[in-house]
């Protein structure tokens, strides 16, 4: 038997490559107010609002340039899936782990890089933008499960699976990740540029393969 049963996937530098972070990478694309994005973060890191008021407030922003589906495919058309990604799930899969996605980005980055991400994830905690037959927003569903929030998803999904967090494995690259990878009994620091990550992870990989994190987990 693994010693590990589950294993949580960062998106944004993890699953997909030449990304630090899609909600910025669409505010680049629709030029959105950057004044007014710097205010509603400062906001949020403040505690003057939640984490949901702050997605709330920049979706807006693009509702307001009237940005379409397709607009948010051309976005991200210059990213790609990560090396070796798909491997790397479909081996997670075929040793029977349970995986899942507890990330701050959006499901249309798994909807273009990965379009059958729900036949490798059992959960997929992430933001969603729906949109309606012509293509506008429709309406958001943001993550509760950001930030060091993350940790409360993964201790949700353990706890219903009846797995200890010693047997849990997360993977992350920035200082949202820092609580998750903490708890988790394997923390794997991927494609990382933060020390105080590096630090509180178990296992540190620079190579941008993700195959790499396989020898530590199987």
């Amino acid at each position: 038997m693994p010693k590990y049963k589950l294993v949580c996937f960062d998106v944004d530098g993890i699953l997909i490559d030449n990304l630090k972070f899609s909600w910025q990478v669409f505010h680049d694309y629709f030029q959105t107010d950057r004044h007014r994005r710097e205010d509603s973060k400062k906001k949020f890191l403040s505690g003057e609002i939640t984490y949901l008021q702050w997605a709330d407030h920049d979706i807006n922003l693009w509702k307001e340039k009237n940005a379409k589906k397709g607009d948010f495919f051309r976005a991200i058309s210059h990213l790609k899936l990560m090396e070796g990604a798909i491997e790397t799930l479909n081996e997670l899969k075929r040793k029977g782990l349970k995986l899942a996605v507890i990330s701050g980005s959006l499901n249309i980055i798994l909807e273009k890089f990965i379009p059958n991400y729900n036949e490798f994830f059992d959960d997929v905690f992430i933001s969603r933008i729906y949109f309606d037959e012509d293509g506008c927003i429709s309406r958001v569903e943001a993550t509760e499960f950001d930030m060091d929030a993350k940790a409360l998803a993964l201790k949700k999904i353990a706890e219903r699976e009846k797995l200890s967090l010693k047997e849990c494995v997360f993977v992350g690259d920035y200082l949202n990740d820092l609580k998750i990878i903490q708890e988790a009994g394997l923390g794997i620091a991927f494609n990382c540029e933060h020390d105080e990550l590096k630090k509180a992870a178990d296992v540190v990989i620079g190579k941008k393969d993700l195959r790499e994190i396989l020898k530590f987990i199987l």
